[in-house]
C-alpha cells in the first residue's frame, strides 16, 4: 500500500492534467495516513434484515419469469437500463465526475431515473463515490476492496462505516452539488419519488396496459430488476476491482472486467476509470461493451448534453508506457 501511495503522489506531482480536468475531490489523495488499530465492527441489523428479505424476494420472482408475458419481460429489459443509466450517467459520470454537462430535461429525466434504481439519493451517492476516488482501498473508502468480496460487494452496507469515511465525507465542500436544484428536489422527495418510480411505476405499468398481474408486475419488473440492477452496481466496487488486467496503472488495484462491463452497462473499465477519472467514457474504446457512453452521445447529438471530457489518445500512450501491465491493446 505504500508503494501504491508513493507512486500516486509522483503521478499528481507529474500533473497528467487529472488535477485541472477532474474535481478535486475525486482525485487520490497521497497524504491520507491509516491510523493504528481497526475499530469494532458494528453490524446494521436492519440493513440485513432488509437486504435478506430483497434477495429472497428476488429469488422468489424468478418463479414468475414463465408467467410472464413478453410485453412485460420487455418492460423489465427497460425498467433495469433506465434506472441502471439513473446510476451510470446520472450519479456517477455526471454529478459524481462533472464528465460532461446535461440539459434540465437530461437531469430531471436521469435523477428520476436514479429514483428507480434505488441506491441512495444522488447527493449521497455522489459525496460517497468522491470518497471512494480520493481514498480509494483505504480506511476511508466506503466500500475498501481490500477487505474483501463480500465487503466491497454488500457488507459494507451492513455495517457502521468507519469513521475515517464520515470524517472525510463531512470535509467535501460538495458546493456544485447543493447548487443543483435537481439534486437537492431529489433528495428532499427521495422516498416518495423510490416508492412511485422503483416499485410502483416497474409494477402497475404491466397491469394498466396489458393486465399483467400485479403479483408478476411487483416481483419481475420490480423486485427481481431492482435486486439485479443492485447487484450489477455493486460489482464495480467488488469484482472489477479484483479480477481483471490493469492495462493503465498496475499500482492500483481496480481492473478492466467485461463481464462488469456488460452487467453494469459500460462501467467495468475500472482501471482506466480510476486513472482517468475525469474522461466522460469511463474507457478508451468509445462505445464498446458500453451502453452510458452512446446514451451520452446520443444526448449530445440530440443538444440534450454537451462539453464530454475525454483523455487525449497521446495521453493514454504515454501512461499505458509508463505503468500499464503490458496487457493493453489499444484501440
Amino acid at each position: 500500500m505504500t508503494e501504491t501511495r508513493n507512486h500516486h503522489a509522483d503521478e499528481r506531482r507529474n500533473g497528467d492534467v487529472m488535477a485541472e480536468t477532474s474535481t478535486a475531490d475525486d482525485v487520490f489523495d497521497d497524504t491520507y495516513k491509516e491510523k493504528e488499530g481497526k475499530p469494532p465492527i458494528k453490524f446494521v441489523w436492519r440493513n440485513i434484515v432488509l437486504m435478506s428479505l430483497l434477495h429472497i424476494g428476488a429469488l422468489y420472482g424468478v418463479v414468475f419469469i414463465p408467467s410472464a408475458s413478453c410485453l412485460t419481460l420487455a418492460w423489465t429489459a427497460v425498467c433495469y437500463l433506465i434506472s441502471a443509466l439513473g446510476v451510470t450517467a446520472g450519479a456517477h459520470r455526471l454529478w459524481s465526475h462533472r464528465s460532461y454537462k446535461a440539459s434540465l430535461p437530461l437531469r430531471v429525466f436521469l435523477a428520476l431515473a436514479n429514483s428507480m434504481a434505488f441506491q441512495n439519493d444522488i447527493y449521497e451517492w455522489a459525496r460517497d463515490h468522491r470518497v471512494h476516488h480520493k481514498y480509494s482501498e483505504t480506511d476511508a473508502d466506503p466500500h475498501n476492496a481490500t477487505r474483501g468480496f463480500f465487503f466491497s460487494h454488500i457488507g459494507w452496507l451492513l455495517v457502521r462505516k468507519h469513521p475515517d469515511v464520515i470524517e472525510k465525507g463531512r470535509k467535501l465542500e460538495l458546493t456544485d452539488l447543493k447548487a443543483d436544484q435537481v439534486v437537492m428536489f431529489q433528495r428532499r422527495h427521495y422516498k416518495l419519488s423510490v416508492v412511485v418510480f422503483c416499485f410502483l411505476v416497474p409494477m402497475l405499468v404491466p397491469w394498466y396496459f396489458w393486465g399483467e398481474s400485479l403479483m408478476v408486475g411487483y416481483f419481475v419488473p420490480g423486485l427481481l430488476r431492482y435486486t439485479v440492477v443492485l447487484n450489477a452496481t455493486w460489482l464495480v466496487n467488488s469484482a472489477a476491482h479484483i479480477w481483471g488486467n490493469r492495462p493503465y496503472d498496475k499500482t492500483i488495484n481496480p481492473r478492466e472486467n467485461p463481464f462488469v462491463a456488460l452487467s453494469a452497462v459500460g462501467e467495468g473499465f475500472h482501471n482506466y476509470h480510476h486513472t482517468f477519472p475525469f474522461d466522460y467514457a469511463t474507457s478508451e474504446f468509445g462505445c464498446k461493451l458500453n451502453v452510458t457512453t452512446a446514451f451520452i452521445d446520443l444526448m449530445c447529438f440530440m443538444g440534450l448534453a454537451k462539453d464530454c471530457k475525454k483523455v487525449s489518445k497521446e495521453m493514454i500512450v504515454a501512461r499505458v508506457q509508463r505503468t500499464g501491465d503490458g496487457s493493453n491493446k489499444s484501440g
